[in-house]
């Protein structure tokens, strides 16, 4: 079976970035349309629906995926998501399973610039980008996100561990950009959520991708910034992130 699913990955993956790349040229027209006509609800509009479209594109690999959440979470106050990193397409996943609390992300500052849709998006659409390697620009860049989000009750999605997971096993937490947007919206309910087995799609590199993978999204108990003490919270948050992770 592993054989026949090798094989057919060939294919299956030209198909695959072929209609991957072409909704990224469509919907980077489209969230410019959206933006000129409708302001940012209207780009977001968009943007929900280009998600929903790069998760299609996945089932073209046979992917399948499913949303576990038992907790409420409100539509009136900020979240910091903070989530495991096994893959680019964590992103989706979370914005669209997520949508509802208009997520806002954190990302390199070099995935501004040259890629379709997602580089105008990061642009335009109230995400951060920050250049790692000069804490001087981030720092500053974290603080103000944090108040962002905290005034337009939005969610900031951070992925602490930094790099993407090849593995599926989690890094370790990387604590300043949590400080700072504990910090910066000190209201905010803390979400953590586990991603599984998307690093499978890229178990080979980026071709050919892996098929037939379960990618599975789960939130955890949201944790109240106000009750906690900063280093507990990280601990907590860190724990919850990686309790449900696959090994």
């Amino acid at each position: 079976m592993r054989a026949i699913k090798r094989v057919l990955s060939y294919p299956l993956s030209v198909v695959f970035y072929l209609f991957f790349g072409l909704t990224l040229v469509i919907f980077h027209l489209l969230q410019w349309l959206g933006m000129k006509l409708g302001g940012a609800k209207g780009h977001r509009v968009v943007v929900n629906i280009m998600n929903l479209c790069l998760l299609r594109c996945l089932h073209i690999l046979g992917a399948t995926f499913s949303f576990k959440n038992q907790y409420t979470l409100p539509k009136n106050q900020s979240l910091i998501i903070v989530s495991n990193h096994q893959s680019m397409y964590d992103i989706p996943l979370i914005s669209w399973y997520l949508r509802k609390h208009i997520p806002k992300f954190i990302s390199k500052i070099e995935l501004g610039k040259g890629i379709p849709s997602i580089s105008f998006n990061l642009r335009h659409g109230g995400h951060v980008l920050i250049n790692r390697k000069n804490p001087k620009q981030a720092i500053p860049a974290l603080s103000k996100f944090g108040k962002y989000i905290s005034q337009n009750n939005y969610s900031g999605v951070i992925f602490p561990e930094g790099t993407r997971s090849r593995d599926g096993k989690p890094k370790e937490f990387a604590a300043t950009g949590l400080k700072m947007l504990f910090k910066n919206a000190p209201e905010a309910l803390v979400v953590p959520v586990t991603i599984n087995n998307s690093w499978k799609l890229l178990k080979y590199g980026n071709f050919p991708l892996g098929v037939g993978m379960h990618l599975t999204l789960e939130v955890q108990k949201p944790i109240v910034i106000k009750e906690l003490e900063t280093k507990e919270l990280l601990e907590i948050t860190e724990k919850s992130v990686i309790s449900t992770i696959k090994k």
